[in-house]
């Protein structure tokens, strides 16, 4: 748990930047549109969406079962993507870089 301290942080920082740019909701999707097997829920969620109600809840669900979270991805270059035309995001897309440079 201790090695996952900066992860923590990290995913905390996420959180906070979202509230902080209003794309945090207060109501999920439908369960249809979480159950999606397509990489970032490209067909049924937003960007922000994925973050708030699948990557986040999972990579915690992880660190608080003391499972070993997954190394080696990368999530920034979907995110530079698809928010290349909101300078607002940008923010944010340091701590999705932050993240994935943890879990390197």
């Amino acid at each position: 748990m201790k090695q996952d301290i900066p992860l923590i942080a990290l995913l905390d920082e996420l959180e906070l930047q979202m509230h902080s740019l209003g794309c945090w909701q207060s109501e999920a999707p439908s369960a249809e549109a979480l159950a999606s097997t397509e990489p970032f829920a490209i067909d049924t969620l937003e960007p922000q969406q994925w973050l708030q109600w699948i990557f986040l809840p999972k990579i915690r669900a992880m660190i608080n079962a003391q499972q070993s979270v997954p190394s080696g991805f990368s999530m920034v270059g979907y995110f530079e993507q698809s928010w290349q035309q909101q300078a607002q995001y940008a923010a944010l897309l340091t701590v999705i870089r932050r993240i994935d440079q943890e879990v390197a």
